[in-house]
Order: C-alpha cells, then sequence, then structure tokens
C-alpha cells in the first residue's frame, strides 16, 4: 500500500491534475506497487504519521542548524587558510538499529559540510572529516546530534 500511495502522490506532483491522468496514476501506482511489493518495508500507518509529523518539527530546525553552522565553518575555512585543516577518516558507532534510520544519519552527516558519509557496516559509520578534533569522542561531533531524534522518528 504505501509503494502504491508514494508513486500516485509522486505521478500527481509531476503531471497536471485532471480526471483522466489520476485515473492513469492510480493504474501505472497499481503496477508499480506490485512489482516493488516485496523490496519495501516503510508501512504508511497513523504511528508512522506520528513520526513524520515529529520529524518534520524536530529533526528539520535541527538540522538546518547544523547544516548553517557548518557551512559557515568550510567557508570560513576557505576564506582563510590560516584555519587549520585536519582532515582524515573516523569510524562513528551509532545505536539505530533500522536501515531507514542509518540511511538518513548517513545522509544527513553527507549533507553537512565537511562530513561525507563513505561506508555503513553494521553499527558502523565511516566518515571523512575536514577537521579531526578528536578520536575519542568524535560521536558528539558527527553523530549524536542527528542519532536521538533519529531515534526518536524510526524506533
Amino acid at each position: 500500500m504505501s509503494v502504491f500511495i508514494t508513486s500516485l502522490v509522486i505521478w500527481l506532483l509531476l503531471t497536471n491534475f485532471s480526471y483522466s491522468e489520476l485515473l492513469a496514476g492510480v493504474i501505472v501506482s497499481i503496477f508499480v506497487a506490485l512489482i516493488f511489493r516485496k523490496y519495501h518495508a516503510i508501512r504508511f500507518d497513523w504511528k508512522f504519521l506520528v513520526r513524520f509529523a515529529y520529524y518534520t518539527v524536530v529533526y528539520l530546525p535541527v538540522f538546518i542548524v547544523e547544516m548553517v553552522k557548518a557551512n559557515l565553518d568550510v567557508a570560513a575555512r576557505v576564506l582563510n587558510p590560516k584555519l587549520p585543516l585536519n582532515p582524515g577518516f573516523v569510524q562513528v558507532k551509532t545505536q539505530l538499529k533500522g536501515d531507514a534510520a542509518k540511511l538518513f544519519l548517513a545522509n544527513s552527516i553527507t549533507l553537512t559540510p565537511g562530513t561525507l558519509s563513505m561506508d555503513a557496516k553494521g553499527e558502523k559509520l565511516f566518515i571523512h572529516w575536514i577537521d579531526v578534533k578528536t578520536i575519542e569522542d568524535k560521536e558528539k561531533y558527527i553523530s549524536k546530534r542527528f542519532e536521538r531524534i533519529l531515534k526518536g522518528v524510526f524506533e
């Protein structure tokens, strides 16, 4: 059902709304849902809607603030070459269990300038960091600000 709804919403966003296009979208969405039904795990229910609202109200503002801070940091490093760079790869352990939660965490890390998620294996994310501040408490700087909110959204 979730693939059908997602496909139909995408169809409606990409086309002009008319009854013939709505009918075509329903037919195409049914076929897409039948073909891909065994490959998805997201269920649209009331809990999903509550989690989505929580994500929108709580997570997006935190993400936007962190992204602006990271952009300013990278811009300052570009404009002032005297600022130190200490690039390196770090391994971050996550407490998130679900694949979707880990995907959102990895994408959130990648979308903040100065970090790039390279790989994920089990509960570990491998990240390139433009300024490695510490090896011991790296989760505090990279993932904890996102992880606790994503845990409330996905788990």
